[in-house]
């Protein structure tokens, strides 16, 4: 009995020549009948056909009820079209069974059926849910002409199992084959057929269909073709990709990305919600992805694997997680199986490592059965640096994380190595991953997740009020592009939680007066307005931005210019400044300011810094570190420099270097380790693309040259202290401690009178030295006693020891 037909009736000659047979093949079963072969009308376009089609005569049809009977022969079955009665319709016209399935009707040329019957072969009464015994269905001509098809993914795999030869296909050879048998009939999504190759029956299940695109003239001409379904033709781009539960081999086609296509179809970057990070993922693509879009066969010449890892590393908050995620989603590939580094973990023996081997189960398995057609799989491991630390650097009895990495790194490449596997790893410590994880062939894309630029910002600005903007909440005053320039060193979470404070300030508007449960009645007229994101600049402050307070607090009464020293000084630290921000030679910039104690060397440093606008500031002092260990004090100063590498700018004032030692003169002693850390941090180069100022204080600089710091700065400047009554004279006039000039003119000459006129001794040293700092408390302790302040301000200086 035919596999097609089903019949008992013995087959029968026909009486016509059935043309869609390719050259040389046959059904495949011993009692299927060989046919004449008549070279089929080719069509080149889908112009030549329709005339072709308009020529013939046609016999008019009504449609109606038929009865299904199998199909006449396995010659007939494998042509894929609905065989009638030549009585009822047309050679080659279009009909609707049922009213939802498409199919194109050929005559039946055995003699064997009568008028108002179907024959439909085994795999079209599987489609379309047809039984022999006694169905009547419905047949009506297509109401309107089917659009050609410009392409066709089609799942392809044996017809029967036990069948299966190891022979690879050729998937160019296959689609030449294919439509030269088949052009001309339609074909929909869904729809099961039948064909022969190399003495082979196949199996296709149409997959998705692409038509030809029309002209504005012929959108506009009458009914729209429907785009489930199209009639095939000589151009028609055929894609053959291998069924899961068929052990065929499909040869891919060089010529066209292979079936399995890494990006999605609908895949665009704009959608993926992430700002700020367009280089990176661009690197990303070019190293991770770029080969798996190429097909199998190109990258088979070129004799390299695929890239199996990525490591996403940077500071907390800067979209790694967000990436990792939209990748997965960009990419047409299996669900991404997302795991948290310490999930792996268990405390049962070799339960750990059986968690990682699960996570490869399905790729090994997909991988063995279909080799470099498989499909990609993805993880995605999240704070990676729980369960990957550097071997040996735990000291936990069990060595659980040890084995951990090891099957971790056989997994990955190791003798049954994969490739079709992608490893996703995300940590915000890069210093702590094994490096045997990080070589080539493992994690070997390692992709910097930096703090966004300025244009950066305004990207993500974008994405985060892209709906208040497209629901008019949004105050017409709000300029993105100024909050982009004001978010210095903001991460992506951070411009995010700026937006929900900014809200929250709008929010607090429209509550009723008297109760913070109540609404007010225009809360329709809500609007998020430029002073709501100005107050919320000053709420929430960037993790590694700058340090104002602790700057401003030791500027707190400003600079005042009582010589022209001070103005050198700053113009100095400007041009300091300037070579940092354009010298492509020195990256790294440090100076030291040293004099004596209360001379104001803090509050001109910390000026420096602040006119120096960089994105990073931080001010390193003794005074945040009381009660620290001496290795508490190496890492928190190896964290603020680690930090100002994140930032492309960054300036570190280091304060009272004497006091970060621990130096005391008795003894004397000094903490080793400090000096050690400070040597090393303050003459390392910053990385690529970083640039760095340093500018350090100290009241003792020849204890520095005894511990070897000096030379690890490239310039110094002195601040020297106040030693000249016009100094002094310039101090008082700026802060006002006397009401007339008269006074004031009068104060100075009671301090010349006392001694304090500036002039040398015999050791050539002045006898007015006095820091400014302590020149400004004195000042004020004189104001308190309005009465006497001339006489109190000679007194204070002359105890002093002036």
């Amino acid at each position: 009995m035919s596999f097609f037909s089903r019949s008992n009736q013995p087959a029968q000659q026909p009486q016509q020549p059935y043309s869609r047979l390719p050259p040389g093949g046959s059904s495949g079963y011993h009692d299927a009948p060989r046919t004449q072969r008549v070279p089929a009308p080719r069509y080149d376009d889908p112009s030549a056909y329709e005339k072709r089609s308009m020529g013939r005569g046609q016999v008019p049809s009504s449609g109606g009820a038929f009865a299904v009977v199998s199909s006449p022969s396995d010659a007939l079955a494998l042509s894929n079209c609905l065989i009638v009665h030549p009585s009822d319709f047309s050679q080659g016209q279009h009909v609707l069974v049922k009213q939802q399935y498409p199919l194109t009707v050929r005559h039946d040329n055995t003699g064997k059926l009568a008028p108002r019957t179907i024959g439909a072969s085994a795999m079209q009464r599987q489609w379309i849910g047809l039984s022999l015994t006694g169905d009547e269905v419905t047949v009506e001509p297509l109401p309107a002409q089917p659009q050609y098809l410009q392409a066709a993914d089609i799942e392809v795999g044996f017809l029967r199992r036990g069948h299966e030869i190891a022979e690879q296909f050729s998937a160019d050879e296959m689609a030449h084959n294919f439509l030269k048998a088949f052009s001309g009939i339609l074909v929909a999504v869904g729809e099961i057929l039948v064909f022969e190759f190399h003495g082979q029956n196949l199996k296709g299940v149409v997959h998705n269909v692409t038509g030809v695109e029309l002209s504005e003239g012929q959108r506009r001409g009458g009914p729209q073709p429907s785009g489930d379904y199209g009639v095939l033709f000589e151009k028609t781009d055929i894609t053959f990709m291998k069924a899961p539960d068929s052990t065929i081999k499909i040869k891919s086609s060089a010529k066209k990305a292979p079936p399995n296509a890494i990006l999605a179809p609908n895949f665009k970057f704009e959608d993926m919600g992430i700002g700020g990070l367009d280089s990176e993922f661009s690197a990303i693509f070019r190293r991770a992805f770029a080969s798996r879009v190429f097909p199998p066969v190109v990258v088979e010449k070129l004799g390299i694997q695929h890239v199996k890892g990525i490591l996403l590393h940077g500071p907390p908050g800067t979209g790694k997680t967000l990436m990792a995620r939209q990748i997965g989603k960009m990419l047409n590939a299996r669900e991404p199986k997302i795991v948290n580094g310490p999930e792996i973990l268990n405390k049962y023996v070799g339960q750990s490592e059986e968690n990682v081997r699960k996570l490869f189960a399905d790729a090994e398995k997909e991988y063995k059965e279909k080799g470099d057609e498989s499909g990609l799989h993805i993880i995605i491991f999240d704070e990676l640096d729980a369960i990957c630390k550097q071997r040996g650097s735990t000291q936990s009895g069990t060595g659980v994380g040890d084995s951990v990495v090891n099957q971790l790194l056989s997994k990955m490449d190791g003798v049954d190595q994969l490739n079709n596997i992608l490893i996703i790893g995300m940590t915000n410590r890069l210093d702590m991953i094994d490096e045997a994880l990080l070589r080539p062939g493992r994690l070997e894309v390692h992709m910097e997740i930096s703090l966004p630029d300025e244009k950066g910002r305004y990207q993500i600005l974008s994405i985060h009020t892209a709906k208040m903007r497209t629901n008019g909440v949004m105050g017409r005053d709000v300029d993105l592009q100024e909050l982009a320039t004001l978010t210095k060193n903001f991460s992506g979470a951070e411009i995010g939680g700026l937006v929900k404070s900014a809200t929250s300030f709008a929010f607090s508007r429209h509550v009723k007066v008297g109760t913070l449960a109540g609404i007010s009645d225009d809360i329709e007229n809500i609007q998020v307005v430029r002073d709501d994101f100005l107050n919320a600049l000053d709420e929430v402050q960037p993790a590694f931005g700058a340090a104002k307070e602790e700057l401003e607090q030791v500027v707190e009464n400003g600079i005042i210019h009582y010589s022209s020293v001070i103005d050198e000084l700053l113009r100095s630290g400007k041009l300091f400044v300037d070579q940092v921000r354009t010298s492509t030679r020195t990256p790294l910039v440090s100076i030291l300011l040293h004099g004596p104690p209360s001379s104001g060397k803090t509050a001109l440093a910390a000026t420096i810094a602040q006119a120096s606008q960089f994105p990073f500031m931080k001010l390193l002092s003794p005074d945040s570190m009381v009660g620290f260990s001496e290795s508490q004090k190496v890492a928190a100063i190896s964290k603020t420099f680690a930090d100002s590498y994140k930032s492309p700018l960054s300036v570190i004032v280091v304060d009272s270097l004497e006091r970060l030692l621990d130096f005391t003169p008795i003894g004397p002693r000094f903490s080793n380790a400090v000096l050690q850390t400070l040597l090393v941090l303050c003459s390392r180069r910053p990385p690529k693309g970083r640039r760095l100022l340093v500018i350090a204080t100290s009241s003792l600089r020849p204890v520095l040259t005894d511990l070897g710091l000096s030379e690890a700065f490239d310039s110094e400047l002195r601040v020297p202290p106040v030693s000249s009554l016009r100094a002094i004279d310039v101090v008082l006039r700026e802060l006002e401690l006397f009401p007339t000039d008269d006074e004031r003119r009068r104060a100075i000459a009671m301090l010349q009178q006392a001694g304090l006129g500036g002039e040398e001794d015999e050791a050539g040293s002045a006898r007015l030295s006095i820091g400014i700092k302590k020149l400004l408390s004195t000042i004020e302790m004189a104001r308190q006693e309005p009465e006497a302040v001339a006489e109190r301000l000679t007194s204070a200086l002359m105890g002093l020891g002036m």
